[in-house]
């Protein structure tokens, strides 16, 4: 079974035509359509709208600024052969 996903457009007569090239010839195949409404983007969501607490970027903003991350020696890595 193969799956393919591709967006399309309804005409004004409501009827989606569909031409998808799946490589079979001659066969009998089974085809099952399945097909959701997209919605208008409605902009730039909110934090909030999101999932983040309300104010969290607000009060969380800078606060490594008096103790920045050090990033430590990670140590040597082992050497590997080359790939050809």
């Amino acid at each position: 079974m193969h799956s393919i996903k591709l967006c399309s457009h309804v005409g004004a007569d409501g009827i989606l035509h569909l031409e998808i090239p799946v490589g079979v010839k001659d066969k009998e195949i089974e085809v099952t359509v399945i097909y959701q409404q997209l919605e208008p983007s409605s902009g730039v969501k909110t934090s909030e709208e999101l999932g983040w607490p309300p104010g969290f970027f607000e009060q969380t903003y800078g606060s490594c600024q008096d103790d920045p991350i050090v990033i430590d020696y990670e140590g040597d890595f082992e050497t590997r052969e080359e790939i050809v």
